[in-house]
């Protein structure tokens, strides 16, 4: 699951041994190029089904669900089941730390 307690400000201050591996495995869950592409493409819909991203990634449907099941589980995707269709839509807030965590620190002398 990704977390706050996951990224430190990388370009704040150096890293520990044990933060470095903890960011290291939240930016493994979304270093995969298929994974990328279900983020943007879910953050441009409401929500979509794995019948619904196959064409757009050419990837097959136990594929495809493959990498929505790791992106549900680090907790960046709601997944929602409607009969034998699974649902996904993204929860923008757990990409956050993330985002901040590569952010460049902020000019204190413009505080």
């Amino acid at each position: 699951m990704i977390s706050e307690a996951c990224c430190p400000q990388v370009l704040e201050a150096p890293l520990d041994a044990e933060q470095a591996e903890q960011m290291a495995t939240a930016l493994r869950v979304i270093a995969d190029p298929a994974r990328l592409r279900l983020v943007s493409i879910l953050a441009a819909v409401e929500e979509a089904c794995v019948c619904d991203l196959m064409v757009p990634l050419g990837l097959s449907q136990p594929t495809v669900s493959h990498h929505l099941k790791v992106l549900a589980d680090a907790g960046l995707l709601h997944r929602e089941q409607r009969g034998k269709w699974a649902y996904y839509r993204m929860v923008p807030q757990r990409l956050e730390p993330l985002r901040r965590a590569l952010a460049p620190p902020m000019d204190r002398s413009r505080a």
